[in-house]
């Protein structure tokens, strides 16, 4: 006979079996929208990755922001693309350089340290084009077509991360090649940190693309890209 402690005691297992049917549904939707985007990215992007000495020339290098640290100093990882990006210079593959970064606070400036640096290095700062709302690699690679009229650049970043940017920049109408650094990988840690974050970066990359969200800034044209290439 059954009796109420009994029922009572079956109405926990039975939901807690459908809870687990439908997080069971839930996962597996997750990694294959996980599966999809990843595919997204590496086809949008095969072809488009090069090292430095066969990424072929573009007017624009648009380096993406990276941490800074108090004081102004980048860190390895975004020294490490500004060098590709100084070098890219020198051989003549590009002829200005884009910064991308965020200064969504005033004690926060990636843009300006990435200038800072570059110019301590030799490149003139009438070729350092300097983009205050990068907020994020969407918002770089928008911004960078929509506000400075970017056409054709090569994107600077980390391995991990170029298909994303160079898939991003090309949704936004921009022909984009892209140079991936990996001289960084000797710090384990926020590399391997890195690496885990950026799967769910792809998934918000698709979302982003699919809406065709604005920049969380856009603003008006600003002439500072071509000005640069006119005094190159």
């Amino acid at each position: 006979m059954l009796t109420r402690a009994g029922i009572v005691g079956r109405v926990p297992f039975r939901l807690l079996r459908r809870l687990g049917f439908w997080g069971a549904v839930a996962t597996a939707i997750a990694v294959i929208a996980g599966s999809l985007c990843s595919l997204w990215v590496q086809t949008t992007a095969f072809g488009h990755v090069y090292d430095e000495k066969s990424v072929p020339s573009a007017p624009v290098a648009l380096v993406l922001g990276a941490e800074v640290y108090p004081g102004g100093t980048p860190s390895p990882f975004l020294a490490a693309r500004l060098d590709i990006a100084k070098r890219l210079l020198d051989a003549g593959k590009v002829r200005a350089i884009l910064v991308s970064g965020d200064h969504s606070r005033w004690d926060y400036d990636e843009p300006g340290a990435m200038q800072v640096y570059l110019v301590a290095r030799g490149v003139p700062a009438s070729q350092v084009v300097l983009d205050y709302a990068g907020f994020d690699t969407y918002d770089s690679c928008a911004r960078a077509r929509r506000v400075f009229g970017v056409r054709r650049a090569i994107v600077v970043t980390q391995s991990y991360h170029i298909d994303r940017a160079v898939t991003l920049c090309r949704n936004q109408g921009i022909d984009a090649n892209g140079i991936g650094d990996d001289s960084v990988r000797i710090y384990k840690e926020p590399w391997a940190h890195s690496v885990l974050r950026e799967r769910g970066a792809i998934v918000k990359a698709a979302i982003d693309a699919l809406s065709h969200r604005d920049p969380v800034y856009l603003g008006r044209h600003e002439p500072g890209v071509d000005d640069a290439l006119r005094d190159s």
